[in-house]
């Protein structure tokens, strides 16, 4: 069997706003936790306490996610700035 191979050009990868995007997540995770801990009896009486966690680990990972897009915006700006350009985001 052959292997298929595209016969157009990739697209230029999409840019937004990365950090806002993140942060938004970051903050939804966050919000979720809050609201699922009064309830962690419930949870854990049933079997899902992990629902919990997940969303603090989400949480936890988006901040992550912040400071990593953060850098990164940093860095496109910095490079557009070195060739006079402007940056793209």
């Amino acid at each position: 069997m052959a292997k298929w191979t595209p016969t157009h050009e990739a697209p230029e990868p999409l840019e937004g706003p990365v950090v806002a995007t993140i942060t938004g997540g970051t903050l939804l995770w966050f919000v979720l936790f809050l609201v699922q801990l009064p309830f962690y009896g419930w949870f854990d009486d049933h079997g899902h306490a992990w629902w919990v966690w997940t969303c603090l680990a989400g949480a936890g990972l988006g901040l992550i996610g912040i400071w990593y897009v953060r850098k990164r915006d940093a860095a496109i700006k910095r490079d557009a700035a070195a060739r006079g350009a402007h940056p793209t985001a």
